[in-house]
C-alpha cells in the first residue's frame, strides 16, 4: 500500500538533543495512533527522519534532500531559531509545508510555515508581569548566544519597561557552555541581587547554569531563575534541590489535568517506557502531527496550498486544550500557564488563563496589563 511520507528533522545528537529527541517521540507516538486507526484516507503516514546533530546549517541541506531527493513536502522540525532560519528560504523556494512545533521570538511569518509553538504575546508578556507582580521589577538576562535569545530579551526587556521595571544585567554564553564558564555571572548575580533572573540559556548548557546557580548559593525559592525553555527533562537533569523555586511560562506542562492529557501521557509512556521528557515542544510537535493529518483527510493530497487552507482555522483538542491555527499569520492560539517547580522537581502551575490565546507574533498590542485580569490562580496547582 502506498504511503503519506512526511519528513522529521530533529537532532537526536548534539547539544540540544534533549529537546529535540522529545519533539521526534512525540511525531513518532502522533503517527502511530494515526496508523492504528488506518491511517490517512487508508493510506499510512511514513517518517523519514535525518538527525541534524544540532549542527545549525545541517537543517537547511537536510530540509532540502528531503525535499528534492525524497520527494517530500511536508517536513516536521527543529528547536532553536537559527535552525528554523535555514529551513525557512528552503520551504520557501521549493514551496513546501514546514511546521515548527517551538516557541519562538515572534516578528515573523511566512505562508509555508505553520507556527506551533508559543509566540512572546503568549509566553514573554505573561512572564514578564508575573514577575514583576510576585518578586519585584529588578531582572538579571542570561542566554545562549543565538537569534532567539538575544531577540527575546530585547522583547522581555520593552515588556519590563512598560511595566516600570528595570535589566540589571546581561550575558550571553556559548551553545557548548559548561559549569565552569558561568562561575562569573553568577557571581554577579549574587552581587547585583536582582528580584529575578531570566534565561534564554538552552540545551545541555541550561543544566550547567541551574547548577552553577544552586552550587554559589542560588535559591529559587527567594530569586527564581525564570524562563521560557526550561522544561521537564531539563528539570530533571538538574534534579530537584536545584530546580526548585524556579519558574516557566509555557502552554503546557505534564502536570495538566485534562483527559486529553492523560490520554497522552498513557500513550507516550506505553511508547517510550516513561514521561519523564514530556515538554511542551513535544506536546506541540505531536499536536501538529495530527492537525495535518486532519487536513489531509480533508485535502486527499498532500499539496502545499490545499494544505494550508484545510489548516487555516483547524482546531484540535491537545493536552493543554482546545488550540486553534490563526488563519491571520499561520500561528496557533495557544494556552498560557505559569508554574513553579516544587521540591520534588515537578511543575504546579500557579497561575493560568481561561481560555486559549490569540498569536499576536508583532506584538502588536503589547499591553503588559492585559493578562493580569485574565489570570486563574490555581490552588493545588495542575490544571
Amino acid at each position: 500500500m502506498e504511503s503519506w511520507k512526511i519528513g522529521l528533522l530533529f537532532s537526536v545528537t548534539g547539544v540540544t538533543s534533549i529537546i529535540e529527541r522529545s519533539q521526534l517521540n512525540g511525531a513518532l507516538l502522533a503517527i502511530d495512533q494515526i496508523n492504528a486507526k488506518g491511517g490517512v484516507l487508508g493510506r499510512p503516514l511514513e517518517p523519514v527522519r535525518y538527525d541534524p546533530a544540532s549542527v545549525v546549517k545541517r537543517y537547511g541541506e537536510l530540509a532540502e534532500k528531503l525535499i528534492v531527493e525524497d520527494k517530500i513536502s511536508v517536513i516536521f522540525g527543529c528547536y532553536m531559531s537559527s535552525s528554523r532560519k535555514e529551513v525557512l528560504p528552503v520551504v520557501e523556494r521549493r514551496n513546501a509545508l514546514f511546521f515548527y512545533p517551538t516557541l519562538y521570538e515572534g516578528f515573523e511569518y511566512s505562508p509555508n510555515v505553520i507556527y506551533g509553538g508559543a509566540c512572546p504575546n503568549q509566553n514573554s508578556v505573561p512572564l514578564a508581569n508575573f514577575l514583576m507582580n510576585t518578586y519585584g521589577k529588578r531582572v538579571f538576562f542570561v542566554g545562549s548566544d543565538y537569534i532567539y535569545p538575544r531577540e527575546s530579551n530585547r522583547v522581555m526587556r520593552n515588556v519590563l519597561r512598560q511595566g516600570g521595571g528595570e535589566v540589571t544585567g546581561e550575558v550571553y554564553f556559548d551553545l557548548e557552555a559548561e559549569a565552569a564558564d558561568f562561575s562569573g555571572v553568577v557571581d554577579e548575580i549574587m552581587k547585583v541581587k536582582p528580584d529575578a533572573i531570566f534565561s534564554t540559556v538552552v540545551g545541555q548548557a541550561c543544566i550547567e547554569f541551574y547548577k552553577a546557580y544552586h552550587l554559589a548559593g542560588g535559591d529559587g525559592r527567594k530569586c527564581p531563575i525564570a524562563s521560557l525553555t526550561t522544561n521537564e527533562g531539563e528539570i530533571d537533569a538538574i534534579g530537584p534541590e536545584a530546580s526548585a523555586g524556579h519558574i516557566t511560562a509555557a502552554p503546557y506542562f505534564r502536570s495538566v489535568h485534562s483527559p486529553a492529557n492523560r490520554r497522552f501521557l498513557k500513550a507516550y509512556e506505553e511508547k517510550f517506557g516513561s514521561t519523564v521528557d514530556v515538554t511542551s515542544c513535544c506536546e506541540a510537535t505531536y499536536s501538529q502531527v495530527h492537525m495535518f493529518a486532519l487536513a489531509l483527510e480533508e485535502t486527499g493530497e498532500i499539496d502545499t496550498e490545499c494544505l494550508r487552507e484545510a489548516l487555516l482555522g483547524a482546531s484540535f483538542d491537545a493536552p493543554q486544550g482546545q488550540i486553534k491555527i490563526d488563519p491571520d499569520n499561520n500561528h496557533t492560539y495557544l494556552q498560557s500557564r505559569i508554574a513553579k517547580v516544587d521540591n520534588n522537581g515537578e511543575f504546579v502551575i500557579e497561575a493560568k488563563v481561561r481560555r486559549a490565546i490569540k498569536p499576536d507574533p508583532y506584538l502588536v498590542f503589547p499591553a503588559i496589563h492585559d493578562w493580569s485580569f485574565r489570570t486563574l490562580k490555581v490552588a493545588g496547582g495542575g490544571r
